[in-house]
């Protein structure tokens, strides 16, 4: 069983709660949806330790030797062309749970019009192989997923 960690603290929510039929039902993998916490700046940390394969300013994945977890920050965020979002890190980097990765403000997404939810993806794995936390609410860092 591999762990998969919190990337920001917010609200746990299904995929299903996703404004984005491609992530909403499932299509690029299973998973868990988190609404950000808070109107300030939010610094997106690792959820596993891995190597980063893709950075963009608006999502990255890393992959580890299991697995791979994609995180896209908000919806729609691919149009904002980077503006708003911080880089902390390069494609290649090897990082470690926590390590600080992606800062944004959910606040200026919403009021741009677009949604802030997170979809956190585990990439190659079978649905009935990803098992949600019970936890509602999380903090960076704090158990998330579990994957088979």
């Amino acid at each position: 069983m591999m762990p998969v960690s919190s990337p920001m603290a917010g609200d746990v929510h299904p995929l299903s709660d996703v404004p984005d039929p491609v992530f909403a039902q499932g299509l690029v993998g299973p998973g868990v949806a988190i609404a950000p916490a808070g109107e300030a700046k939010v610094t997106v940390v690792a959820p596993i330790t891995g190597r980063v394969v893709k950075l963009h300013p608006h999502a990255f994945v890393i992959q580890a030797e299991e697995l791979g977890v994609l995180v896209h920050l908000g919806i729609d965020t691919v149009q904002l062309n980077g503006r708003g979002f911080l880089l902390h890190a390069a494609e290649g980097d090897q990082v470690a749970v926590g390590t600080p990765l992606i800062s944004w403000n959910p606040s200026e997404v919403v009021a741009g019009g677009r949604s802030a939810m997170c979809p956190v993806i585990i990439l190659d794995a079978a649905p009935e192989s990803v098992t949600p936390v019970e936890a509602r609410t999380v903090e960076p860092g704090a158990a998330l997923l579990n994957v088979q």
